[in-house]
């Protein structure tokens, strides 16, 4: 082996380890906003199909 090997294939690995933090830190943060936009659309869901206890109106009680 030369002395590019010794500098080529460390160089290469950690080349590959920087992407993969990159690459993982963006789906990491993608992640969480899929989550988050799940968790309110579930909220609202929830909201919309709860019964509301508000008192009748004026205009809708019987005379």
């Amino acid at each position: 082996m030369t002395l590019g090997h010794f500098l080529y294939i460390p160089g290469v690995f950690l080349l590959g380890v920087l992407i993969g933090y990159i690459l993982g830190g963006r789906a990491a943060v993608s992640s969480a906003a899929d989550r988050e936009l799940a968790a309110r659309r579930g909220a609202a869901r929830r909201a919309r199909s709860e019964p509301t206890h508000e008192p009748p109106r004026s205009g809708d009680a019987p005379p």
